[in-house]
């Protein structure tokens, strides 16, 4: 009777056990539902998040004039437009229409470089657009129309070029105004320089401090065109590259020297290639030719 009983009790204890762990392993399978739940809101959440941040495009319908500013000297607006672009906003949606510097850029992205090579992104597609530098002198060049998140705020916009290789960078779109009250459209304060030789004072920047540009320059003036003979305070430099023109060396003894297209009174980005490490080395470089120090070159006769 002893026995019986003890076996009994066994019995129960045995099953009490197996409900206990059953109940334990039920519990556990709950837990990545739960998990996965939970990512589920917080993903939706961030998405809700992102489409509201996106839609904060607090403009009325129309046509707006706005700066567009980036993160790279080698990526930003044609000179001849001062940063600026024509902000269209419809629906609370908005889209910046920008002119780039040359055609070097082919494609653009709304996101990081990391997305732009997926099969489903879509990316934003060139037009060719002819600038008029107001100095007898035009030029093609790349235009985009950027759809804009979000307002005086930095997104992300990755780029190729022709290398095919995707960039990262941050730009901003700001200061929108209506278009009609910016219908003029802002001059020089200075009279254009008539055609003839030059020498006119130089802003240099940019680079290690190692290297410059002697000032004043030579810059000759020939149908509205304007060409600066520009001599390096060393003879390392085997290239120069302007508005992505390749430039070489007009000598072969002494300091670099080279003749290159200029824009007068407005900064103007230039690469230079120094082989004086022991690779060579394309380095960035700012000249900006002040028009109001020039002083006419005379010739031996006095003309």
């Amino acid at each position: 009777m002893r026995n019986l009983f003890r076996n009994k009790f066994t019995c129960i204890v045995a099953m009490t056990l197996v409900c206990a762990m059953s109940l334990a392993a039920c519990g556990n399978k709950n837990t990545k539902p739960d998990t996965e739940s939970k990512k589920a809101v917080q993903d939706a959440t961030e998405s809700t998040q992102k489409a509201e941040k996106t839609e904060k495009i607090a403009l009325s319908d129309g046509t707006y004039t706005a700066e567009f500013t980036t993160d790279s000297s080698m990526f930003h607006v044609n000179d001849a437009y001062d940063n600026k672009g024509t902000l269209t906003v419809k629906d609370g949606k908005a889209t910046m229409h920008v002119t780039l510097t040359s055609t070097h850029i082919v494609n653009l992205f709304l996101g990081k470089a990391k997305d732009a090579s997926k099969d489903n992104a879509e990316l934003l597609e060139p037009t060719v657009e002819t600038v008029d530098y107001g100095d007898g002198t035009t030029e093609e060049v790349n235009a985009f129309d950027i759809p804009v998140p979000v307002l005086d705020e930095e997104f992300d916009l990755a780029l190729i070029g022709t290398k095919g290789k995707w960039y990262d960078h941050k730009v901003k779109v700001s200061n929108a105004t209506p278009a009609d009250a910016d219908a003029s459209v802002s001059e020089s304060e200075g009279e254009q320089l008539p055609d003839g030789t030059y020498n006119i004072n130089l802003d240099f920047e940019g680079g290690s401090g190692k290297a410059s540009i002697a000032s004043p320059a030579e810059v000759t003036i020939s149908g509205g065109a304007a060409t600066a003979t520009v001599q390096w305070s060393s003879p390392n430099y085997d290239y120069m590259i302007v508005d992505g023109q390749k430039y070489m060396p007009v000598n072969t003894d002494g300091n670099s020297v080279f003749e290159i297209p200029v824009k007068l009174d407005t900064p103007m980005q230039v690469i230079g290639d120094t082989v004086a490490m022991s690779k060579p080395h394309e380095v960035e470089y700012t000249l900006t030719f002040h028009s109001d120090s020039a002083t006419e070159v005379l010739g031996e006769d006095g003309e």
